[in-house]
């Protein structure tokens, strides 16, 4: 008897293997996939301008990217002693404007190379909840702890900025391969009915999206967690991240729709190492 329920398996192409260069970008339910293809030493790279959560930041950034554009002194702010840029996570802020602005422009030129050889690019957002700054009415990447009298919440549309992401990718590499996935970290911070309506929002624009396109995927990762792994014993202590043993589990249900099997035995192997490691 099965006692739980159980998402068809699905297979895609083209695959991932070693010879793959795999961009990652959006929630930080992608940065643990990104962490699953650095720890088996895939050709990665993992949210350059750290966690974007939000469709418009993620365009954002590949609109800078795809212009090659530069930082300047213009575009960062001081608060609470550390430089800020309101297009990038605060895992990049510094104590330093320099410092932050090398750093900015660094991550844009090494997407825009990266991304020209990329074969696939994994976008994961996850919330249609945004911050609209007031000042300059532009909607932000992060808040960097400014008082909320700044901001205004919003829950955006979120089809234009996602197609406008795709159109970006392939402005920079027409064939590359796109795979969207709707991370399942919940967040209640916005309130529980709040919370559904900014993932139904994200899955219904995606697969329009998806739709309107060739070579552009779904990977079923919040679905998975949702129905599969709807017990709490698969979560975090904090009873809204994925646990360990969840992430496992998408993992290996991702390695399955878009590795081969010569891969996977590849897989097998570099883990034995890490663990003698």
């Amino acid at each position: 008897m099965e006692f739980r329920t159980k998402l068809p398996r699905q297979s895609h192409d083209p695959k991932i293997g070693y010879d793959s260069r795999v961009l990652l970008l959006g929630s930080c339910f992608v940065e643990n996939i990104g962490n699953k293809l650095d720890h088996y030493k895939f050709p990665s790279l993992l949210n350059p301008f750290g966690i974007l959560f939000h469709p418009v930041a993620i365009s954002d950034f590949l609109e800078k990217v795809k212009s090659d554009s530069v930082f300047t002194e213009e575009n960062v702010f001081f608060h609470n002693e550390r430089w800020h840029s309101f297009r990038a996570h605060s895992a990049l802020s510094s104590p330093s404007r320099g410092t932050l602005l090398r750093e900015l422009n660094a991550a844009v030129k090494k997407t825009h190379s990266f991304l020209r050889e990329a074969t696939h690019v994994i976008i994961t957002p996850g919330t249609a909840w945004g911050y609209r700054y007031k000042q300059s009415g532009e909607v932000v990447a992060n808040c960097h702890k400014l008082p909320q009298v700044n901001f205004n919440k919003e829950l955006l549309e979120v089809q234009e900025p996602l197609r406008q992401a795709v159109e970006l990718v392939r402005a920079v590499n027409p064939g590359v391969a796109v795979i969207f996935t709707v991370s399942p970290v919940r967040h209640l911070r916005d309130g529980f009915i709040e919370n559904q309506q900014s993932k139904a929002k994200l899955i219904s624009a995606v697969h329009e999206v998806i739709a309107s396109g060739e070579n552009l995927h779904y990977f079923p990762s919040y679905e998975i967690m949702m129905d599969e792994l709807r017990d709490y014993r698969f979560y975090a202590e904090d009873m809204l991240h994925p646990a360990p043993v969840a992430i496992d589990y998408i993992w290996e249900r991702f390695a399955e729709s878009w590795m081969t099997q010569e891969t996977m035995g590849v897989l097998k192997k570099i883990e034995t190492i890490q663990k003698g490691l």
